[in-house]
């Protein structure tokens, strides 16, 4: 016997209240609400540090805007998840939904922290999900390698960009010019 279960739509996981207390962040991933921990105090040094860095060459190239999490990015109907890092072109600003607040469509180029908690989700899942999206970067910081994986998007599929570990820079295909040192961000 199969048992069909619903999957929920972005609609009505934007109608659901969560408790003041819930320490929790949830997002929606294939119809299905994911619950995550808060940030630990690494992740949000390592995501300050990477924050930093992207608001330095905006300063100097203002190309677009950098949102970060908590904030949704409704993909479509049945996936909405809320990456630690959100930049968006310029030109592509007609994605960011004022009236809902949140953004409507592929981001230009994502970061994940991964976390002990994450892992696979990050990789496998969100990876799968952002290449189908059509999200053009995709970075994966790992905290516990020291390392940094920059995904580009090339006939449909991810491709590796650039990715350091330890030290070495890392550098962006959809930001010109832009390169971080690794080690900069796991001080």
């Amino acid at each position: 016997m199969t048992v069909l279960t619903k999957k929920m739509t972005f609609a009505e996981y934007r109608a659901l209240d969560f408790e003041n207390a819930d320490n929790f962040q949830y997002e929606l991933l294939n119809g299905e609400i994911v619950r995550k921990a808060s940030p630990t105090v690494q992740h949000q040094r390592i995501a300050r540090r990477v924050v930093k860095a992207f608001e330095k060459y905006l300063d100097e190239n203002p190309a677009g805007e950098l949102f970060f999490a908590p904030l949704d990015v409704a993909l479509d109907d049945f996936n909405a998840p809320q990456p630690d890092i959100i930049f968006i072109h310029h030109e592509r600003r007609h994605i960011i939904h004022e009236q809902e607040q949140v953004i409507m469509g592929a981001p230009d180029l994502l970061v994940e922290i991964i976390s002990s908690g994450s892992i696979k989700r990050d990789r496998i899942e969100k990876k799968d999900l952002y290449e189908q999206f059509g999200v053009a970067e995709f970075w994966i910081v790992d905290p516990n390698n020291r390392s940094v994986e920059v995904y580009h998007l090339l006939d449909s599929r991810y491709q590796v960009f650039a990715f350091a570990a330890e030290s070495g820079k890392i550098y962006s295909s959809v930001l010109e010019g832009f390169e971080l040192e690794v080690a900069d961000i796991f001080v």
